[in-house]
């Protein structure tokens, strides 16, 4: 299944990220924005009756198979929806964050989050930060800051290894200046374009079936929220139906953990051997 919309494959290789435009229309949108807000949280997007479409509806996958040129594409529970305005600080969301010569940073890296945001960041503020090819270095200020300008039905792509921050600033004026986060409180508050009173978003996970994606997902199993999240997520048929129709594989972690005591015991990022 290819994107049916244009995704620049060149380009996210080259910066690490990407914005697919007008995937999904207004109404589709505003159904999403209305069905997140009505949500409980703490369980994945698949498990969520009427917020799973953006996982088995194809399109998100399309975008996957297109940048990695490899249809084994898999769904493994990391996705969630955020009703915030997002905490400005770089990080970086694979596994291995600091060690350069980590499983990680070997040979092209495959795993992907998505950001559908479910209002404009076009002229708006609060959106996502990225630096630019940060996807290549373990540094978290190596990179030109580049706020991810999407309008609404867009979807923005990164590598896992890419360097990004929430409740990014865009100015009203020069909007070709990105400001680091670090800088934003000696500009000016009138030059900050304003920011939306709710700022709800969609974030999915998605990768090829390799060691890179065995790794993230080790990883994971460390993580207290992600344990959480796992743990609250149930698929029913229908959902494994869906995904099945579409070609995804499903990775139901909740079944490798069950009455695991050893996993979900770091609140922050920790290094796992290799």
């Amino acid at each position: 299944m290819a994107a049916d919309h244009a995704v620049n494959v060149d380009s996210f290789w080259e910066y690490g990220y990407t914005i697919v435009r007008g995937v999904y229309s207004a109404p589709e949108i505003e159904r999403l924005r209305e069905a997140a807000l009505a949500s409980p949280g703490q369980r994945d997007l698949l498990c969520n009756p009427v917020l799973r479409d953006v996982i088995v509806d194809g399109r998100l996958m399309g975008i996957a198979r297109e940048i990695l040129g490899r249809d084994d594409i898999v769904y493994y529970g990391d996705s969630s929806f955020t009703i915030t305005p997002g905490k400005p600080g770089y990080h970086k969301d694979n596994a291995d964050r600091t060690d350069p010569d980590a499983p990680d940073w070997q040979g092209r890296y495959t795993q992907l989050r998505f950001g559908i945001y479910l209002q404009d960041h076009w002229t708006h503020s609060g959106g996502l930060n990225l630096r630019s090819k940060s996807h290549n270095t373990v540094s978290l200020r190596d990179g030109r800051t580049v706020y991810l300008r999407t309008r609404v039905g867009d979807v923005g792509v990164w590598s896992m290894r890419t360097s990004h921050s929430g409740g990014g600033t865009l100015l009203r004026f020069p909007r070709w200046y990105h400001p680091d986060p670090r800088h934003v409180k000696r500009i000016p508050e009138f030059l900050h374009a304003r920011r939306h009173d709710k700022r709800v978003s969609l974030f999915v996970a998605l990768g090829a079936d390799d060691a890179h994606h065995e790794r993230y997902v080790e990883y994971a199993k460390t993580r207290a929220y992600m344990v959480t999240s796992f743990r609250n997520s149930v698929y029913d048929d229908d959902a494994l139906k869906a995904a099945a129709e579409i070609g995804l594989r499903v990775r139901d972690v909740r079944q490798e953990i069950e009455g695991d005591e050893t996993v979900g015991k770091n609140d922050k990022w920790a290094a796992i051997p290799y």
